[in-house]
C-alpha cells in the first residue's frame, strides 16, 4: 500500500485518478479547492478530500504537514491541479497568461518542493506530472495554454536528473483528448479579448473543432486513471508516456517533422563554431 497525493481531484481526470489508486489498494488524499462541496464517489472510495489550492503556499505546506504527521511517509504526488486557456497567444493578455502559469506551473513546482524532502529521506517515491500533448506539440488556439505545459515537461526532465540516485522518479503524462469536463464551457477559459479576422482560419477554426469534441472525445478517463496507477507503480517509469492513440499521432509526426528539418538544417548548425 503506497500514500498518494493526487492535487486537482474534485472533477476530471484527477478525480478518476484518485479513484483509481484508491481502487488499487492506495491510501489517497485528493486535493480540492472547495471542501464545503460534496464528494459522494471520493468518500464512497476511502478516498481522503483534503483542502488543496496549489496557488497558496499555506494550502501546500498544510496538506505536506498531514501526510508527514498522519503517515511519516509520502509515495506518490500527482501533480494534476491546472485548466486550459484557448485562445490566440497575441490576444492574450499578461493578467490571463500570469494566472494560468501560477497554477499549472508554480503550483506543480510548489507542491513538488513541498513533498521531495519527504521522498528524498524515505530514498523512494514517484512524481506524476499530468501535462498534455500540447505540452510537446502547440496548436493555434492554445498557445498560452502550451507555454505552461511545455515547461511542465522541462520540469520533469529536470527533476529526474537533480534526483539521479535518489529513489525518486518524475513522469510527464502526455494525454490526447479525454471526455472529461475539460473543454465545458464551466470548465474551458477563453481569452478575454476576440478573436480577430486575421486568425479565423487557423484559431478560430481549431476553437470550432474543439467546441465540437466536448463530450465526443476518444479517450476513457477510466482508463486513463488507471494507466496513471500503472505508471506510478512501475519500478522504471517513463520520463514520459502519451495517452491516446491522438496523441501518439501528434507526437510522432512532431518528430519526423523535427528530424527532417534538422536534416535540412544540419550544414548551417555545423557552420558556427570557431
Amino acid at each position: 500500500m503506497s500514500i498518494w497525493l493526487v492535487t486537482g481531484a474534485s472533477r476530471g481526470l484527477g478525480h478518476h485518478i484518485a479513484l483509481a489508486a484508491a481502487s488499487a489498494g492506495h491510501t489517497v488524499l485528493a486535493g480540492v479547492r472547495d471542501t464545503d462541496r460534496p464528494y459522494p464517489a471520493l468518500l464512497e472510495a476511502g478516498v481522503r478530500v483534503v483542502r488543496l489550492d496549489v496557488s497558496s503556499p499555506g494550502d501546500v505546506a498544510a496538506v505536506a504537514g498531514l501526510a508527514e504527521r498522519e503517515f511519516g511517509r509520502l509515495d506518490v504526488l500527482v501533480n494534476n491541479a491546472g485548466y486550459g486557456l484557448f485562445g490566440a497567444l497575441e490576444l492574450t493578455g499578461d493578467d490571463e497568461i500570469r494566472s494560468l502559469l501560477e497554477v499549472n506551473v508554480l503550483g506543480l513546482i510548489r507542491a513538488t518542493r513541498a513533498v521531495l524532502p519527504m521522498m528524498r529521506r524515505q530514498r523512494s517515491g514517484r512524481i506524476v506530472n499530468i501535462g498534455s500533448v500540447g505540452g510537446f506539440t502547440a496548436v493555434p488556439g492554445s498557445g498560452a495554454y502550451s507555454v505552461s505545459k511545455f515547461a511542465v515537461e522541462a520540469v520533469t526532465e529536470a527533476l529526474n536528473v537533480e534526483l539521479d540516485g535518489l529513489g525518486v522518479r518524475a513522469t510527464v503524462v502526455e494525454p490526447g483528448q479525454f471526455r472529461t469536463d475539460f473543454l465545458d464551457p464551466s470548465s474551458a477559459r477563453m481569452t478575454e479579448r476576440p478573436l480577430i479576422e486575421d486568425y479565423q482560419a487557423t484559431v478560430g477554426t481549431r476553437l470550432r473543432a474543439l467546441r465540437a469534441a466536448d463530450g465526443r472525445q476518444p479517450g476513457d478517463p477510466a482508463k486513463a486513471a488507471a494507466a496513471v496507477v500503472t505508471i506510478a507503480d512501475a519500478a522504471d517509469p517513463p520520463v514520459r508516456v502519451q495517452l491516446g492513440r491522438d496523441a501518439l499521432d501528434r507526437v510522432e509526426q512532431k518528430l519526423l517533422a523535427v528530424g527532417a528539418e534538422m536534416s535540412r538544417w544540419r550544414s548551417l548548425s555545423e557552420s558556427t563554431g570557431f
